[in-house]
Order: C-alpha cells, then sequence, then structure tokens
C-alpha cells in the first residue's frame, strides 16, 4: 500500500466526538472509584485476626446491614501489613480511609461484637444506608450515550451522509452528477468516430456557450434542448459525454430513472431541484439519458383516469424547458432510442428544437470507428482496416468496440504477441455465432438433415439476382444454431418489391431443400420463417407493397395511437392481410422447390462437400455452379468474394481447416446478415437491425 501524501499546508481537522469520548470515560471513572482513593478486598477472619485483636482498627462502618468497611489508624499507615494494602489518593495524599471492606456473615452476632470490640479495642462503630449511586450514574451515563448514538447515526442516514436509502430528508433533491473545469468526462469530439452530422449540431450548441456574442450580434438563439435519437450502441452517451469533456460549462448528467421514486411528488421535486441548480450555474448544460423513462406520451397508462406520479414528472419537465419561467442560459440534451413513444409536447419546437438522429455507421463510418478502439491494442503490421469494417455491416459503435476487446481476448487466450487479422475474424464468430460445440452429439441422419438444409439456402441465393452475396456456409453447431449461411447485404438505404421477395424466397430454401430431398420437414427452419413472417408482414402491413390492400399502411410512427387501438383496421380487413401473408409465404416456398428441383444435382454435390469439410467458402460454390450470373459490376459481390477468399486463407494458414483433410478441426469466420430495409423512414422499427446470421435453431 501507498502512503498517504500530505497536503502542503493543510492543517488537520479536528474531530470532536473525541470530546465526547472523553467526558464518558471520565464519568466511568467517576462512577467506579472515589476520589479519595480506593478500598482493598479482605475478609472477616483476617480483619478479627490480624487488624483488630493487632490494635489497628479505628472505626468501623456498617452499611446496608451487609459489609463492613474499616479504617486503620494514621501509625499504622506504614506497618508492612498495610503499606501496600492501604491506596494513597488521586492527588498522590494520604488516604483517611475507609481503607478495608469485608462482608458481614451474621449482622445481628456482628452488631453484638461491635459493642463487644468497642469496650475491648476503643473502636468506634457507625451504621449508614448507602445508595450505589456510582453503578446507577453509569447506567444512566450508557443509556444516554447509546441514545445519543441512535440519534447521530439515523441522522446521518436520514440525510444521505449514510449511502444508499438515506435520503429521507433529501429525497426530493437532484440526483444529477455535476461535471466541470476541475471534474471533467475526459472524452472529446476526438474520441467519437463518425457521427459527423450529429457532432456538428452539438459543436454548435458548444460553441454558442464559449462564444455566445458570435451568434446573438446577428440575433440568433441558441435552441433550448436537442434531442439524440438512434438504435441502441450509436453513440448517444458518447456523444453527450463529449460536449461534457468540451463544454467548459457546468454539465449536469443523470438518467430518466433518477426521477422515479416510490413517494408521490418526489419527481416533480428532483426537476425543480434540478434546473434551480443548472440556473444557479448558467451557462450550463443539462443532459437526460433514457428519457423516454418519464416522457411517454400521457394518457396511455392502463389506469386510466389516475393521478400517474410519472405524468407529474412530465408535466414539470415541461413547465420548466418552456414554462412562464425563463431558463436562460440552460440547454437540455435528452437521449433514447423510442422517440415514437415520447409525448408530443415534449418534442416541440422551444422545448426540443432540434432532433439530431445517429444511425448506424456506414462503411467509412465503422472504418473510423475501427481507428479509435484499435488504437489501445497491440496489433499486428498487416491488419487490414478496410477489410474489418467491410465485413461487420450493420454493426453499431458498441458492437464495434466489443468486437475489438474480444479480439484481445483471444488472442491473449493464446499466447500471441500481438492481435492479428485472425483473431478479429474468430471474435465476430463468438460474438455473433457463440461458442462453437466442438463436442455436441449429432447423429449421422440430423447431420445429413443439416447440410442439406443450409446447401438448400446456399443454392437458391447462388441462383437469385436480388438475394445477398453469399460469403461462407458451415455445418459446425455453434451456440444455439446447428447450422449457419452468411452472407454479405448491400448497405442499400430504400429495397424494391423484388429483393425482399428474393430474400423471403433464400429464407425458405432450407426447409424446401428438406422437402424436396426428404420429402419431410422439420422444426430446424425456426428462425428462418420467423424473419420470413416478419418481411412478409411488413410488406403487407407496412410499406404498401401488396397489390390486394393498395397503398395502406398500418404503421405509426408517433406511437400516439390510443392505448386500446393497436389493430387499426376491421375484422374483415384482418382477413385479407392474413390471407395476402399466407400467399406470400407460400408463393415463395414453392419458387425455392422449383430452383431446387431443377438443380437437385448441383444439390446434392454441395451437401456432399458440406458434409465432408463442414464449412465451405464462395470458391467452392463457383466450383460446383460456376459464376454467378448476377455479379455484373456489384462491388457488393466483389466484396463478399474477396472477404471469402480472405477468410479461407487466413484459416488455412491458422491451421483451423484443410482443404485436404476433412477431419482436421475447423473454425468459422462468420460475416453478419442485415436484414435490408425498404423505406427512408427513420422511425420505422425495420429501419436499424442489429447484425444477424441466418441460423437455424432445432428444437
Amino acid at each position: 500500500m501507498t502512503d498517504k501524501k500530505k497536503v502542503p499546508g493543510k492543517k488537520p481537522v479536528f474531530n470532536f466526538y473525541w470530546i465526547y469520548i472523553v467526558i464518558i470515560v471520565l464519568l466511568i471513572l467517576m462512577a467506579l472509584f472515589r476520589w479519595e482513593g480506593g478500598i482493598s478486598k479482605t475478609t472477616y477472619p483476617e480483619f478479627q485476626a490480624e487488624m483488630l485483636t493487632n490494635g489497628h482498627v479505628e472505626k468501623v462502618m456498617v452499611i446496608n446491614k451487609s459489609y463492613a468497611q474499616v479504617s486503620i489508624k494514621k501509625e499504622f499507615h506504614t506497618d508492612p501489613l498495610h503499606e501496600k494494602k492501604i491506596n494513597k489518593s488521586f492527588a498522590g495524599g494520604l488516604n483517611n480511609g475507609p481503607h478495608y471492606v469485608f462482608q458481614i456473615p451474621n449482622n445481628e452476632a456482628f452488631s453484638d461484637s461491635l459493642q463487644v470490640w468497642q469496650q475491648n479495642y476503643g473502636i468506634t462503630y457507625d451504621y449508614t444506608t448507602e445508595d450505589n449511586w456510582g453503578r446507577e450514574m453509569l447506567s444512566w451515563v450508557l443509556f444516554f450515550g447509546l441514545m445519543i448514538g441512535v440519534w447521530i447515526f439515523i441522522m446521518r442516514r436520514v440525510s444521505g451522509g449514510g449511502g444508499p436509502g438515506g435520503q429521507i430528508f433529501n429525497i426530493g433533491k437532484s440526483k444529477a452528477q455535476l461535471f466541470d473545469k476541475s471534474k471533467g468526462t475526459n472524452v472529446t469530439f476526438n474520441d467519437v468516430a463518425g457521427l459527423e452530422g450529429a457532432k456538428e449540431e452539438v459543436q454548435e450548441i458548444v460553441d454558442f456557450l464559449k462564444n455566445p456574442t458570435k451568434y446573438t450580434a446577428l440575433g440568433a438563439k441558441i435552441p433550448k434542448g436537442a434531442l439524440l435519437v438512434g438504435p441502441p450502441g450509436t453513440g448517444k452517451t458518447l456523444l453527450a459525454k463529449a460536449v461534457a469533456g468540451e463544454a467548459k460549462v457546468p454539465f449536469f448528467s443523470l438518467s430518466g430513472s433518477d426521477f422515479v421514486e416510490m413517494f408521490v411528488g418526489v419527481g416533480a421535486s428532483r426537476v425543480r431541484d434540478l434546473f434551480k441548480q443548472a440556473k444557479e450555474k448558467a451557462p450550463a448544460i443539462i443532459f437526460i439519458d433514457e428519457i423516454d423513462a418519464i416522457g411517454r406520451a400521457r394518457g396511455k397508462s392502463p389506469n386510466m383516469g389516475s393521478n400517474d406520479e410519472r405524468e407529474n414528472t412530465l408535466n414539470q419537465l415541461l413547465t420548466e424547458m418552456d414554462g412562464f419561467g425563463t431558463n436562460s442560459g440552460v440547454i437540455i440534451l435528452a437521449a433514447t432510442n423510442r422517440a415514437d413513444i415520447l409525448d408530443k409536447a415534449l418534442m416541440r419546437a422551444g422545448r426540443f428544437d432540434r432532433q439530431i438522429y445517429v444511425d448506424m455507421p456506414d462503411l467509412n463510418e465503422r472504418k473510423e470507428i475501427f481507428e479509435v478502439h484499435l488504437k489501445p491494442l497491440k496489433l499486428a503490421d498487416d491488419l487490414d482496416r478496410d477489410f474489418l469494417a467491410k465485413q461487420t455491416p450493420g454493426f453499431s459503435g458498441a458492437d464495434i468496440a466489443n468486437i475489438c476487446n474480444e479480439a484481445a481476448l483471444i488472442a491473449a487466450r493464446k499466447n500471441k504477441k500481438s492481435v492479428e487479422k485472425q483473431d478479429f475474424l474468430d471474435a465476430v464468430d463468438r460474438i455473433i455465432g457463440g461458442l462453437e460445440k466442438k463436442n455436441k452429439i449429432i447423429s449421422p441422419e440430423e447431420k445429413k438433415a443439416i447440410a442439406y438444409h443450409e446447401a438448400g439456402h446456399a443454392t437458391v441465393s447462388w441462383l437469385l439476382e436480388h438475394a445477398n452475396p453469399l460469403v461462407k456456409v458451415t455445418i459446425v453447431p455453434r451456440g444455439q444454431s446447428l447450422g449457419a449461411a452468411w452472407y454479405l447485404p448491400e448497405e442499400r438505404q430504400i429495397t424494391r418489391t423484388a429483393q425482399m421477395l428474393d430474400e423471403m424466397c433464400s429464407l425458405l430454401g432450407g426447409r424446401a431443400a428438406e422437402e424436396v430431398i426428404f420429402n419431410q420437414i422439420s422444426t430446424g427452419a425456426l428462425s428462418d420463417l420467423e424473419r420470413t413472417t416478419k418481411m412478409a408482414q411488413a410488406m403487407v402491413t407496412i410499406y404498401g407493397l401488396n397489390n390486394k390492400l393498395g397503398n395502406v399502411s398500418y404503421y405509426d410512427s408517433s406511437g400516439q395511437q390510443g392505448f386500446f387501438m393497436d389493430k387499426p383496421y376491421s375484422d374483415d380487413t384482418a382477413k385479407i392481410i392474413d390471407e395476402e401473408i399466407s400467399v406470400l409465404i407460400e408463393g415463395q416456398y414453392e419458387r425455392a422447390k422449383t430452383l431446387l428441383q431443377d438443380n437437385k444435382d448441383k444439390l446434392d454435390q454441395l451437401a456432399q462437400k458440406l458434409l465432408e469439410k463442414e464449412v465451405i467458402f464462395r470458391d467452392d460454390l463457383e466450383l460446383i455452379f460456376g459464376k454467378r450470373p448476377f455479379d455484373k459490376d456489384s462491388s457488393v459481390d466483389d466484396d463478399a468474394s474477396s472477404i471469402s477468399k480472405e477468410m479461407k486463407s487466413n484459416e488455412e494458414q491458422a491451421g483451423t481447416i484443410d482443404s485436404t483433410d476433412s477431419n482436421a478441426d475447423k473454425t468459422e469466420n462468420k460475416v453478419p446478415v442485415q436484414e435490408e430495409t425498404t423505406t427512408n423512414n427513420d422511425d420505422t422499427d425495420d429501419k436499424e437491425e442489429t447484425p444477424e446470421q441466418e441460423a437455424e435453431n432445432i428444437e
């Protein structure tokens, strides 16, 4: 342990609790001892044989008829018999007595003896009744001391100084964490890669706080609030931390759940206290993370007509942001990934003037994010950043940070001196697919079914123009999947009907292959059916891509529908929707079966190769099917081909696969599949998808 450094010029602080301790100790000593000194204990036979018969006793005092105190004559104080037993007073002077005390065996016989001793030895005696005030005083002192201690403890707890739960008196105070010049976040805009549009808008806010005259000279006013909206992990909170690090003004940070308490009125009180503190330190910034905890649209509670505490908190927040009071110099930043459920009054101009959308990073932004998270790692010299960015479509900034950390852990586990490309590929494997289950017992029949299932996916996707380019297929169990096929999706902003239909057909290729080859189906297509059904539902009910229903969308991007309005169409329309969804799915299933029946021989070759190698790449399919006829000048297909070849070569160099040895151990490198979006609407739930694999879960 290191010694604590003394701060020069700082005087030690005296703790007044020591005064209380000293007083209590003195009271206890006064109760236990008399100021004239202590009394030695003796016995009745010793008193009679050694003191009384020798004429040393001057006086006997009988107390409470139970014990006697004996005083020795002054001339015998120095006698060897008494010298060590007679204690001196605390002042060091002579102890005048009493000197000894003993228990009376029999009070009546002792009283008679006293009269005889008075005549024979010339002693004096007396009787007295004495209260044990010392012991009683000690008990009272201890009692009051205990009560004072309990009182001090309770007061510290209720005032918030005793840790969690000690907020009885301060329960209405704000829990915001303050960052200022002395306490910064050490995060700047340089640490925020990508998000150029969002950074530009928040930089303007920071610049206004630093140079207000630049804007006020033209009559401009700073926006009162900015709302950061986007999927989880895209960097909303990180952007707010950068604002706190860049702005040289007080920065109050808290979560929406910090306003929530079991007591009525606490949330509104904390809002008032928060803005009061911010006004005192203006100009200042308030950041509320996960504002949807208190900003949910009013009137959506199941307890209709109730005085909802959350609504009271929201009402107070609305008043503080833009009410009769002035909040000059106070800027509110908030973050949420559920902007569709926020109250309309909260979203209007004058409260949150700007909505800054933080989207999933594109190719160039992912490369910048990788550069940030790769800085602290010890990397191999030949690591290709472009390759890492290309093989991670649909990954958020948090996902990329997780990949970099996981790659470093994998490299350390293998006792490597640096983090190599293969480690990053293994990290993607681990994060998306889970841990490889090398010892999972699969029967030959099940393994054959899985092989044909995955071969069906690969065959159909290879033969369809708009299907995502294939990268790799494997039948090695990993996580919950018994097999998987990986594709490189095209990063597009809109998707047409033909593209969605081709993807649905590709998803159903696995089950179709099972029926074509084995004339029976299994539960292995669970995830395929789930994704296909969601796509068909979106086509019919959201995107208006169905001829029978026409250009109708039942999607509510505002989230302001009534609580019991989950089905904004009639029962007849619901029947039509169910029928059209079924027609879409079954049509693509029959299409997949037709493709597989026409190419059954190639399907057999691909499945046999899968059973032999357990993992195959894009060039293996080219040997069976020939060049893909739809590659043309597609950059996505070129990227998929190059990534597939590089992954295969890396695995061969790492010794994880051998193209000639079917029994070699294998480690698969997965490229995630992203469900394509078909709209420009930022509020659509299907707009941003997390990286997914096309895996088949056997229940």
